[in-house]
């Protein structure tokens, strides 16, 4: 008998960030075996890693190679909501550059600076690549070192986010955040200080979660001025610059820039999901009566 015709693996296609992807879906006939491997068409079985247990069949993988020549099981699958207990907290969240998050409560959440922190690692093994000839064996190492340490800070700055997502989400009813203008703030000269605290990624965690366990989660305007609004009396204070991290009202309040902003965030998602309740209209950024009931002045008092 001649020998059957030889099946080539198939090939990665390029994906985003540098990655490359290749898909299988059901009718590939891809499996996980009794032995905890993935079963590939074409490939064989592949030994797993699990993070963890899948919760119901897969419907696809995706196996994704980025560019550290890590290589990753992407699968889909169906998950219920799992609705957790009922608290009556809420909060407001401010990010920002000097702490990454300040809660309505007062609590302030320490910028990690991931990216900052590898910066010298980065420098040094990006030096060691510049000296390598072009399109040599030890320029691809080099160039693999490089995509490796920043795949560190990625990971490091991700379980960051996870860990302090999950902890905001179990303990609050409703999360109200600010929508900021991340793409804007990453043409400044703040930019590496932008992409180093990820706020996009964080606040998408936020919503995805509070959908995935029965909690409330909304933005607030980004064009709302919670820094420069005074909680106590509702007074709308002059420009103030980045430097100014605590202010006196007109009312003789004096604030603490991040937690009056906090604050603020919360009366204004209150506010708002009252109204699209069908509840009465709020008042504007404006000043209000500090007995007002509903008032932002009374909310966030």
């Amino acid at each position: 008998m001649r020998p059957g015709p030889k099946i080539a693996p198939p090939r990665f296609r390029s994906h985003k960030d540098n990655q490359q992807a290749i898909r299988f879906t059901k009718n590939a006939r891809f499996s996980i075996t009794g032995q905890g491997k993935l079963r590939l068409p074409k490939i064989g079985d592949v030994a797993v890693r699990w993070s963890r247990e899948l919760p119901s069949p897969p419907s696809s993988v995706t196996v994704i190679k980025d560019a550290a020549g890590r290589h990753f099981a992407s699968f889909v699958i169906q998950v219920a909501e799992t609705v957790l207990p009922a608290t009556g907290a809420e909060t407001g969240i401010d990010l920002g550059l000097g702490h990454f998050a300040v809660l309505s409560d007062g609590r302030k959440i320490d910028l990690p600076r991931f990216l900052r922190r590898a910066e010298k690692k980065l420098k040094k093994l990006q030096r060691d690549l510049s000296r390598k000839q072009k399109r040599s064996a030890n320029r691809g190492k080099a160039r693999t070192k490089v995509a490796r340490q920043h795949a560190k800070v990625t990971d490091a700055r991700r379980e960051f986010h996870h860990q302090l997502s999950t902890k905001i989400i179990r303990e609050n009813q409703a999360v109200y955040v600010e929508d900021l203008a991340v793409k804007g703030l990453a043409r400044t000269r703040l930019a590496k200080s932008v992409h180093d605290a990820g706020w996009s990624r964080f606040v998408g965690m936020l919503e995805y979660k509070a959908h995935l366990y029965g909690r409330t989660f909304a933005k607030v305007s980004r064009w709302f001025p919670s820094s420069r609004l005074c909680s106590a009396c509702g007074i709308v204070a002059e420009a103030m610059p980045l430097a100014v991290r605590e202010w006196t009202c007109a009312c003789g309040a004096r604030h603490d820039r991040d937690i009056n902003a906090a604050s603020n965030i919360l009366a204004a998602g209150r506010a708002d999901r009252l109204n699209a309740c069908g509840g009465p209209m709020s008042p504007g950024a404006g000043p209000a009566r500090p007995d007002e009931a509903g008032s932002r002045g009374s909310a966030a008092a």
